[in-house]
């Protein structure tokens, strides 16, 4: 097959475009059924794609197969009642038989099972108070600024009311809240995330030798390429440190 039809058929899946389809052809993929036989490995170690890309193009590959086999699979011949109750009764005994069931290979898409993700060594006290601040998050308002639907130039922004005339910076009835201490969450809960850890940014593999695994966790920076990131994902997998946006 020549290399332009093989481009193009691969086009044919979702997510693929003429640079990807190129990829796979140079990787030796050059056909529907090389692709079929390959594991999600396979795929995610290519430059450019990843394990969620590889399980989603396996699965598309997988619906193909199933339609194809329906096409090729011959539909029963509907036989009108009046020849059926005019015709002998051993014709009527070859319609009731059932039709011998087919068993077709199904491949098995190799799957990651769902990993548990890695929790932090908190102290009961700690745990309270981020319950605490969760539950103070849930009752705190929307700060806008004063006024902001009045007029086209005052954006929603917050902004500290002041004027000798201003109603909401004397607190009257019916006017929008201000920020206050009370809807301040407790100090050691300030800054983390909403699982427990303390967020670290990681820009390289060698960051993640300074981060405490039991309390600390990982966040990537977005300016970070995938060649670098699957280096950091396979460090921090070593040493037990999770990542927060994988």
């Amino acid at each position: 097959m020549a290399k332009q039809d093989v481009i193009k058929q691969f086009t044919t899946l979702k997510g693929v475009g003429p640079a990807k389809a190129e990829l796979l052809y140079t990787h030796g993929f050059d056909s529907f059924e090389k692709l079929k036989k390959a594991s999600v490995k396979d795929l995610s170690n290519l430059e450019g794609l990843n394990d969620r890309f590889a399980q989603d193009l396996l699965v598309q590959l997988k619906e193909k197969k199933t339609e194809e086999t329906k096409k090729q699979t011959p539909q029963k011949a509907t036989i009108p009642k009046e020849t059926v109750a005019k015709q002998p009764s051993k014709l009527k005994k070859t319609v009731k038989k059932p039709a011998e069931k087919k068993e077709e290979a199904e491949e098995v898409v190799e799957e990651e099972r769902y990993k548990v993700k890695i929790k932090p060594e908190l102290s009961k006290e700690l745990q309270e108070k981020i319950r605490t601040r969760k539950s103070i998050k849930k009752r705190t308002p929307t700060f806008l600024r004063e006024e902001w639907f009045r007029y086209k130039r005052v954006p929603k922004n917050w902004r500290r009311p002041d004027g000798i005339t201003s109603k909401m910076r004397i607190n009257l009835k019916y006017r929008p809240s201000k920020v206050r201490v009370g809807f301040r969450g407790p100090k050691d809960a300030r800054g983390l995330h909403a699982s427990g850890f303390e967020e670290i940014p990681v820009f390289n593999p060698k960051d993640l030798d300074t981060i405490n695994p039991k309390m600390q966790a990982a966040r990537v920076g977005s300016t970070v390429g995938t060649k670098k990131r699957k280096d950091i994902e396979k460090k921090a997998e070593e040493l037990n440190i999770r990542i927060l946006n994988r």
